[in-house]
């Protein structure tokens, strides 16, 4: 699994000079990109301590000249199951054999597999931990180096083979070397053998104020834990978490765990959102369970992360030669400059690129960072439905790209089908009005409003807490998206509220908090910054080429 922040590149414009991260945008990002992320990997949640599932960046492999199935003593399809291109070329009799390892104190790496084309570089490798004992393991530094010393980042995933031994992976690099050959160098620094860490929280489900817990201890300093009743019956727990240790915030994925009286872990209502950067250092996670549950007799609370249990120190390197000759067969480029004036930003469809695994649509844009409306993209190819996921080219930020895995396809067949883009469920983004919302007799006590923003009813729930003010909204309509940010005026200069409440963009939520943080007063007219609007039945239907 990626980190969130790796889904994060090159984010859109963030205006109004504020400190406080806009996280409405960092998670419309992140549904664009994946939880949805770029070149198509859902998100999955961090692993459980019991599924032995752990976390890599970076690693590449020689590609040797003969095209064999390699590794055939291992099953791949549950690591593939979001590479599903791979997997099809794996099928298909594709992938170069490398077979090539290293070895250092009894720590055994073998890349097996590779795959590189114009769309992507892939490998396939595993990690025999030797005598080491881990549920997951980390790495101080993984990743390629080119010939002239540069940096090749990359994704990659891998799980724990019980029966082998070993962590199988892959690594995934939108890099694609510029000739049919390079030489490249790749380097794993000091692996993390880590396991579950657990600290007890006295926490009180039933007390909605702050309360902060020093931890010190395995680079944790504290946390503090917040609670909202929802309308629906479910509270939202909001931890903020410091740290000692930087490393700690990438790498140890610190969460709270509820657990009833029969030792149980009490499930969240929602998925949970992780490690989202606050404006003074800390790491915001949000949860949300039923209240019942909570409140309920001989419910205990812990904080659970993955903390080291052994480190071997050392770099582990391998010099390789990649080369893209076996992938050339099957792929084929496509200049289409089609405008598409249903999308903002005078956006061009510029060129379809399709290789063996995966097919790849690159989008010119007039303006920069436009943002492609819709939630779900498909490539229809003579019929057969491609899923897709959307990302921005790096350090481009007039181009988008759409990636879509070639699932049970020969990519040379695509060629004679009839191939058009389609889009799904439309969300779009305005402008607030200049009508304020008048909150009054403001206290600790809930309060609520109505107001409307172009037809849509929306409802205002204010009230104290902390020091704070804190302002909810959400609208009956589901076709609101929910407001993004509010504001108020000071000497005609906008004083943002804080979001303090995670949501996914398209999702059908639209309920929003802000916090005005030390507030003193007890009126106060607040204004809508933005706010999204869905139309979920919305479909774009692109003709790309036709068939022959």
């Amino acid at each position: 699994m990626d980190r969130f922040e790796n889904n994060l590149k090159d984010q859109m414009k963030t205006a109004n000079n504020v400190s406080y991260p806009d996280f409405d945008r960092m998670w419309s990002s992140i549904q664009q990109n994946e939880m949805k992320i770029a070149a198509g990997d859902p998100v999955p949640l961090r692993p459980r301590k019991h599924k032995r599932i752990a976390i890599i960046t970076g690693i590449s492999v020689a590609l040797m000249a003969t095209p064999v199935y390699a590794a055939l003593n291992y099953d791949w399809s549950n690591l593939l199951t979001y590479r599903a291109g791979i997997q099809t070329a794996l099928e298909q009799g594709l992938g170069q054999t490398i077979e090539q390892t290293v070895t250092k104190d009894g720590i055994t790496l073998t890349v097996h597999t590779a795959f590189i084309d114009e769309n992507r570089t892939v490998l396939l490798y595993s990690l025999d931990p030797g005598s080491r004992a881990g549920e997951q393991v980390a790495f101080d530094h993984i990743g390629l180096k080119d010939k002239d010393g540069r940096t090749i980042e990359g994704r990659d995933s891998h799980q724990w083979n019980e029966k082998l031994g070993v962590f199988q992976g892959y690594f995934e690099t939108d890099w694609v070397a510029d000739g049919q050959i390079a030489d490249i160098e790749f380097a794993m620094e000091n692996i993390h053998f880590t396991g579950n860490g657990t600290q007890s929280l006295n926490y009180d489900p039933s007390n909605s104020n702050t309360q902060v817990f020093p931890i010190q201890k395995d680079g944790i300093d504290s946390v503090s834990l917040q609670s909202f009743d929802q309308s629906d019956g479910n509270v939202l727990l909001r931890t903020a978490i410091t740290y000692t240790d930087p490393e700690m915030s990438s790498k140890g994925w610190v969460r709270v765990q509820a657990i009833n009286d029969k030792g149980e872990s009490i499930k969240e209502t929602e998925p949970s959102f992780n490690g989202a950067p606050g404006a003074a250092g800390e790491f915001i996670n949000q949860q949300k369970f039923k209240s019942d549950h909570l409140l309920a007799k001989g419910t205990a609370f812990q904080l659970t992360y993955d903390r080291t249990l052994e480190t071997a120190e050392g770099t582990w390197s391998l010099n390789m030669a990649l080369s893209k000759k076996q992938m050339d067969n099957g792929t084929f480029k496509e200049t289409l400059n089609i405008p598409v004036d249903q999308l903002p930003g005078g956006t061009k469809i510029h060129e379809m690129i399709i290789t063996p695994t995966q097919v790849r649509l690159i989008l010119n844009h007039e303006e920069k960072y436009t943002q492609v409306p819709y939630m779900e993209y498909q490539l229809d190819i003579g019929g057969t439905l491609l899923g897709g996921n959307i990302g921005y080219v790096q350090g481009q930020h007039n181009k988008t790209e759409l990636r879509f895995e070639v699932a049970g396809l020969n990519a040379a067949s695509l060629l004679n089908q009839p191939v058009s883009l389609v889009a799904k469920h439309r969300v779009d983004d305005y402008e607030g009005d200049n009508n304020p919302i008048r909150l009054t007799g403001i206290s600790a006590e809930h309060q609520s409003v109505t107001s409307s923003i172009a037809g849509y009813p929306i409802t205002w729930t204010y009230y104290m807490k902390d020091n704070n003010l804190y302002v909810e909204s959400s609208s009956s309509d589901n076709k609101f998206g929910g407001v993004n940010r509010t504001y108020y005026l000071n000497d005609q200069e906008r004083n943002y509220g804080k979001p303090a409440m995670m949501g996914m963009l398209g999702d059908d939520n639209n309920k929003r908090m802000d916090v005005y943080e030390n507030f003193d007063k007890t009126e106060l007219e607040v204004y809508i910054s933005k706010y999204t609007t869905h139309k979920r039945d919305d479909i774009l239907r692109v003709p790309l080429k036709a068939g022959q």
